[in-house]
């Protein structure tokens, strides 16, 4: 009997917690109307939180669940950009409908792709040194002063049209030297400053850069970790030990970088060895290994590479890479999960791959633009 009574007290519809009433799960709301949130302020809440746990909050009940899918908002992958050997013509690829779109885009004749963010590419044409921003999507044009680039990326902090956008590049004068130059749109020359460092540094197209809170990230080709501040006009090396790397052929190229929320991630690989993903540690000051992505999908790039957490579907807990297969049907990807390529037998020798002919960026809101 005292086993069937404590079975019955199982079932009873509420606990009482903390001097609290809860309700058990399949109780009708409607039985404890104190315990209700208004809609609008419900919507509120439920707005701020991540895919993954509006995913989550819309199964506790059903007032829950229109409200969370009411404000749920899935974030778009971007697409591959390619830029042709010939011709003005060039192809846009979404690898979530596995579809291509083309636009002719003249106004990019003799220049090269340098980075990319917010929707916008920023350019740079070896014959005339001019450096400049566009937008494929609406034809704008921003240009900026003429710098000669040599070995040395370029970045930049936000849109143009953004009065926090600043354009980023550095090159080491000598090992223990580096010269960063800066420059902002509607100035009229770059600003140039040469800054001592106490671990060496290298400059090199293989470089790679992100801005992230505030302050450009520069991963050197030998693995450090350059930190330049804009607003305070600062620069020093990050006294972060390189990530444990592949020692093979062109592990030093065959590197991505990308920041979210904060984060900066670092995903190293080769032709023999499966991708490896880092986090920056910033408070212990050392680079972890990630055994789990936790929803989050990488877009590697050798230019500029993204990082996504409220993709839909089987897009998340991968990285995928620039690179377009069986005639575009489907987008190189790497599972972390599954430990392999998808499709198969895809291990390239990224750092032997031409890291100007593709870039991701951002969709456009409207598809009639495109041909």
């Amino acid at each position: 009997m005292a086993g069937r009574r404590r079975k019955k007290s199982k079932l009873l519809p509420e606990a009482i917690k903390d001097d609290r009433i809860v309700a058990k799960s399949g109780q009708s709301d409607d039985q404890h109307p104190e315990l209700e949130l208004p809609t609008e302020l419900l919507e509120l809440i439920l707005s701020q939180l991540t895919l993954r746990d509006n995913i989550r909050a819309s199964a506790v009940c059903k007032k829950w669940f229109a409200a969370a899918t009411s404000v749920r908002m899935a974030d778009k992958p971007p697409w591959i950009m390619f830029f042709p050997k010939f011709g003005d013509l060039y192809e846009f690829y979404d690898p979530s409908q596995r579809k291509s779109y083309w636009l002719e885009l003249p106004e990019l004749n003799g220049s090269r792709i340098c980075y990319a963010k917010d929707g916008w590419l920023l350019f740079y044409k070896p014959r005339t040194k001019r450096i400049f921003f566009f937008c494929p999507y609406t034809r704008e044009l921003v240009k900026l002063p003429r710098l000669e680039l040599t070995y040395q990326v370029v970045a930049f902090s936000a849109a143009p049209t953004s009065s926090s956008c600043i354009a980023f590049t550095v090159k080491h004068v000598s090992p223990t030297v580096v010269a960063v130059s800066t420059c902002r749109p509607g100035e009229t020359e770059w600003t140039t400053v040469n800054y001592q460092n106490r671990l060496p540094f290298v400059s090199s197209i293989w470089n790679k850069l992100v801005f992230c809170n505030g302050l450009f990230y520069c991963l050197s080709v030998t693995g450090w970790l350059g930190v330049y501040d804009p607003d305070k006009s600062t620069w020093g090396i990050h006294a972060v030990p390189p990530p444990r790397c592949f020692f093979v052929k062109n592990w030093w190229k065959g590197k991505f970088m990308a920041e979210h929320n904060g984060d900066i991630f670092v995903i190293y690989t080769c032709s023999v060895v499966n991708p490896v993903t880092y986090k920056l540690d910033q408070v212990n000051k050392m680079w972890v290994e990630m055994e789990s992505l936790g929803g989050m999908t990488l877009f590697a790039n050798f230019l500029s590479s993204y990082a996504k957490t409220d993709l839909l579907g089987m897009m998340r807990n991968n990285i995928y890479f620039s690179k377009v297969r069986f005639y575009g049907k489907r987008c190189v990807s790497y599972s972390l999960a599954s430990g392999r390529y998808y499709p198969r037998k895809q291990c390239y020798d990224w750092g032997e791959q031409d890291p100007f002919e593709s870039i991701w960026i951002e969709p456009p809101k409207d598809l009639s633009i495109f041909l």
